[in-house]
């Protein structure tokens, strides 16, 4: 009997291992991480050393600012994952229903985030134009935030769990195995999964979700798709763009910006910014902005067909704007193919060698001019996206088509692009392409 005894306890102890063994593996959850590399997600913004896989962790420099996505977006899920600091007061985040791609000048998508700070661990918010009901908020403090309920964190160099629940725009979280925040009408309510980079070293493990089901969300209130672009900027340097002497120290990687101070000593053409690689067909995605203050110039006043307007003694009209310099974007390896970015009343976007070359038809330079001016206020940031098909060149901004299928005779089929120098302070940031 003894021996039976004895026995007993190790058998229930065998029977419980295998049923707890089982059971998690019915609850349907699959990692969002394989521990050996970084399969399944997306480097949206960064360098490639930002993020990296090591010792069952997925390591995050913190610079530059940016995200690393998941390849799948998701509406209805459990989402567990562990996450420690190294340094005292650093700084990351969790985003869900996110964008594939960052906001405009900015570094982050627009998404739901869940806070992971040294001393702050549990707000959730929105961020970059995406919004939400808080459950425990000071709305004259912080309006969408939710601040959690009790301070669960563990300092840094510990690791700490969360646990998120999402289900019809509704957000749960719980740190280290309480619940804390609880968010509602979140928009969207379906997009990707992102890891935060945020100036500080963070390590991530043990990611794994069990997806519930779903109500297959209208567009409205789901995250923009993937549609292939790959980012041509890492926020770190200038890897990918010719580098000439007299250019360094003037076209320089600032985190997220890239920052011209329009002042380089390079010769001629050099003192723009080329790719090194060449395209042929195209979608460019851009944002730009002219940070210095404008001052009052005249310009002149272009017509739709692309020619400067007269008065009745056949003088050129002009207008007065508040200038905050000059800049453009060549393709194919030409300036004649430059997409324009100014303060002319007529709006950024046109394609100067063309709209003003006389020799080329009128339906060409007409094409060439834009439809409308689009442009925010200097000192904001726009967002061209180009699309090159062939000879024929379309220009958005700001969502707004300026530019419709112009068709440029004598555009080369290939060529670099170029971030254009033309002695005035500009800053660009989010350059992606997708080649066609």
């Amino acid at each position: 009997m003894k021996h039976i005894h004895f026995l007993f306890p190790v058998i229930v102890l065998v029977l419980l291992t295998s049923a707890g063994t089982t059971a998690q593996q019915e609850e349907g959850f699959v990692p969002l991480f394989n521990g050996a590399d970084l399969a399944g997600w997306v480097n949206v913004n960064c360098a490639p050393e930002t993020w990296t896989a090591r010792d069952q962790m997925i390591v995050c420099t913190g610079i530059p600012k940016g995200v690393m996505r998941t390849v799948k977006q998701y509406e209805n899920y459990i989402l567990e994952l562990e996450w420690r600091h190294l340094a005292a007061g650093g700084n990351a985040g969790l985003f869900v229903h996110s964008d594939a791609l960052t906001a405009p000048g900015e570094p982050f998508t627009r998404s739901i985030e869940i806070q992971i700070m040294d001393g702050n661990h549990g707000d959730v918010f929105a961020i970059q134009g995406a919004t939400l009901t808080p459950d425990n908020s000071d709305l004259e403090k912080a309006w969408m935030r939710s601040y959690p309920t009790a301070e669960r964190n563990k300092p840094a160099g510990e690791w700490n769990h969360y646990r998120v629940e999402s289900r019809d725009g509704m957000i749960t979280l719980a740190v280290n195995g309480q619940v804390v925040t609880r968010a509602f009408h979140t928009n969207p309510r379906k997009g990707y999964i992102c890891l935060e980079s945020e100036g500080s070293e963070i390590h991530f493990r043990n990611i794994r979700i069990k997806e519930l089901p779903g109500t297959n969300p209208p567009l409205e209130v789901t995250g923009t798709a993937g549609q292939g672009f790959v980012s041509l900027y890492n926020g770190l340097d200038l890897r990918g763009w010719k580098q000439v002497e007299g250019n360094k120290g003037h076209w320089q990687a600032m985190d997220w910006i890239l920052d011209y101070d329009g002042q380089s000593t390079a010769e001629g053409e050099d003192k723009n910014l080329w790719t090194e690689k060449e395209y042929g067909n195209f979608m460019l995605m851009v944002d730009w902005c002219q940070p210095d203050k404008p001052v009052p110039q005249e310009v002149p006043v272009i017509l739709p067909n692309g020619d400067q307007a007269k008065d009745a003694e056949g003088n050129g009209i002009t207008a007065s704007v508040l200038d905050a310099g000059d800049s453009g974007i060549y393709l194919r390896g030409t300036s004649k193919c430059q997409i324009n970015i100014w303060n002319w009343p007529v709006g950024s976007g046109e394609i100067w060698g063309y709209r003003t070359d006389q020799d080329m038809p009128e339906e060409v330079r007409r094409a060439a001019t834009p439809m409308l001016c689009a442009d925010h206020k200097p000192g904001e940031w726009n967002r061209f996206i180009i699309t090159a098909i062939d000879d024929k060149i379309t220009v958005e901004l700001n969502g707004i088509t300026v530019i419709k299928e112009a068709q440029l005779q004598g555009v080369p089929q290939k060529g670099p692009i170029a971030l254009q120098h033309h002695g005035d302070h500009i800053q660009f940031a989010n350059i992606y392409i997708k080649e066609l």
